[in-house]
C-alpha cells in the first residue's frame, strides 16, 4: 500500500463501474485521485464517497476520444501536483452482435473509445513520466483482450489493441523508468454488463448464459495489487488465466471452444427477423 501513500493518480472512466472502484480503493490506499469521466451527476457521487471518507480526490469533465482534452488534464494535473504517478486507462464501452449486422458507426464508436480513449491517455501521460523518470501506466483491457470470441469483433479488436500496446510499451519504458501494466479481467457485475449495445440479439437470453460475474470491488483489488507486484499482465479470475494458459498452448482448440460457444449463443439468443 506505501506504493500509492500521497501519490498523484488519474482514473478514467470513474463515474462507475471498474473506474469508480479503483478510484475509491486508491484513496483508501492513500493516492490523491483525481477522477475523469464524461458524467457529471455520477462523477460527483463518486467523489462524495471518497470524501465522506476524509480521503482527497477532485473531478474532471474529461472525454477520452477527445486527445486535447485529455493531454490538458493530464498536463494540468503535473502541473499542479508537481508530478503523475499513475493513470488508469479505463473508460470503454462495448456491443454484441453478428459482424455482418454492425454499422460503421458501431465500429467506429467502440474502437474510438476503448483503443482510442487508452492511446490518448498513454500519449498524454508517458511524455511526462519519461521526463520524470517514474511512473505507471495501466491500461484496462478483458479476457476479450486475449481471446478470440466471437459476437464481439470490434470490442475484441479494441482490447487486443490495448494488449499490444501494453506489452511493447512495457519494454521502451522499462529504459526510462516508466511502468506500465495491462489488465485482462472477466465477467464484472458494472453497469456496462447491462447496457451493452445488442445487435439483433436478445439481451436478457445472453445475460442468462454468462457466467457469475465478480463484484467491481473484488476486481479494483485484484488489479491493485497486481500493479503494486508490477505486474505485466493483469489477469482476473481463474477462468481468465486457465484460458490464457489454453491460448498459448493450443489456439486451435481455443478457436474451437470459442465457435462452438457461438453457435450455441446464436441457437439461442438470435432475434429472427
Amino acid at each position: 500500500m506505501e506504493i500509492f501513500t500521497g501519490r498523484i493518480a488519474i482514473v478514467t472512466g470513474a463515474a462507475s463501474g471498474i473506474g469508480r472502484e479503483l478510484a475509491l480503493e486508491l484513496a483508501r490506499r492513500g493516492a490523491k485521485v483525481i477522477l475523469a469521466d464524461i458524467d457529471a451527476v455520477m462523477l460527483d457521487e463518486t467523489l462524495q464517497s471518497i470524501t465522506d471518507t476524509g480521503h482527497e480526490a477532485t473531478t474532471a469533465i474529461c472525454d477520452v476520444t477527445d486527445f486535447a482534452a485529455v493531454k490538458a488534464l493530464v498536463e494540468e494535473t503535473a502541473a499542479e501536483k508537481g508530478r503523475l504517478d499513475y493513470i488508469f486507462n479505463n473508460a470503454g464501452t462495448c456491443i454484441m452482435g453478428e459482424t455482418q449486422n454492425l454499422s460503421y458507426d458501431d465500429w467506429r464508436g467502440v474502437i474510438d473509445l476503448n483503443l482510442y480513449g487508452v492511446v490518448n491517455g498513454t500519449a498524454a501521460a508517458y511524455p511526462i513520466m519519461v521526463r520524470q523518470g517514474c511512473g505507471h501506466i495501466v491500461n484496462i483491457s478483458s479476457f476479450a483482450g486475449l481471446m478470440p470470441v466471437a459476437g464481439q469483433v470490434p470490442y475484441v479488436a479494441s482490447k487486443y489493441g490495448v494488449v499490444g500496446l501494453s506489452n511493447a510499451l512495457r519494454i521502451e519504458g522499462s529504459l526510462h523508468g516508466v511502468k506500465v501494466s495491462v489488465v485482462c479481467q472477466g465477467m464484472v457485475k458494472t453497469p456496462l454488463y447491462l447496457t451493452t449495445k445488442t445487435v439483433e440479439m436478445d439481451r436478457d437470453s445472453i445475460i442468462d448464459m454468462l457466467p457469475a460475474a465478480m463484484p467491481p470491488q473484488k476486481c479494483a483489488r485484484f488489479i491493485l495489487d497486481g500493479v503494486e507486484k508490477n505486474k505485466a499482465i493483469i489477469l482476473i479470475s481463474p477462468v481468465t488465466k486457465l484460458f490464457w494458459i489454453l491460448q498459448r498452448l493450443s489456439p486451435g482448440l481455443v478457436r474451437r471452444i470459442f465457435e462452438l460457444m457461438f453457435k450455441r449463443v446464436l441457437r439461442i439468443a438470435k432475434v429472427d427477423d
